[in-house]
């Protein structure tokens, strides 16, 4: 069970035009993840601007969600794993892939540049200082701008997952 209450738009607490962006921007009904955060709706209206700025940075839709995959299967996040793996469909990443991300490296389904890109996600999640041979591998395929929404995702992500450990948050009906 959450450790905070879910918030609908109809709680009298409730920032109505904070709801009036979830539903324009998110899908209805709102996430859990949401919900819990809309108790902070100040916090909860940067959040969103941030998400919605990694979603249209310049790096691939696809090496995006193999990154933030590659951190939820790190952190066990069976939240962040259920929600991001449509978006891998839609990203291009294969049911195969997805099924396939915690054994990236010793996967023939992902390319130089994707294992780099995961690797790059996994040794930031597991150990933050990511070392000069893991960054020059995922680097020379990315452009600097690249580089940076890279890791602005890497580290957003992580902050999701650790939020969402803390909270307790459940995952929805329609993703088990």
């Amino acid at each position: 069970m959450a450790r905070v209450k879910y918030l609908q738009r109809s709680d009298t607490d409730a920032d109505q035009a904070l709801f009036d962006r979830l539903e324009r921007e998110r899908k209805v009904p709102t996430a859990n993840i949401f919900s819990a955060l809309a108790n902070a709706p100040q916090a909860l209206d940067g959040f969103i601007s941030y998400a919605n700025s990694l979603r249209g940075s310049q790096l691939s839709p696809k090496l995006r969600e193999l990154a933030i995959l590659t951190v939820g299967h790190c952190t066990g996040s069976v939240y962040e794993i259920a929600h991001h793996q449509s978006h891998g469909l839609n990203a291009g990443i294969s049911a195969q892939q997805l099924q396939a991300v915690p054994e990236f490296e010793s996967s023939p389904l992902f390319n130089e540049e994707e294992r780099a890109v995961m690797a790059l996600a996994r040794e930031s999640t597991l150990k933050v200082d990511v070392s000069e041979p893991t960054w020059r591998k995922a680097a020379a395929f990315l452009s600097e701008r690249e580089q940076v929404e890279l890791v602005l995702t890497i580290g957003w992500y992580n902050s999701g997952v650790r939020i969402m450990g803390a909270l307790a948050i459940e995952l929805e009906d329609g993703y088990h």
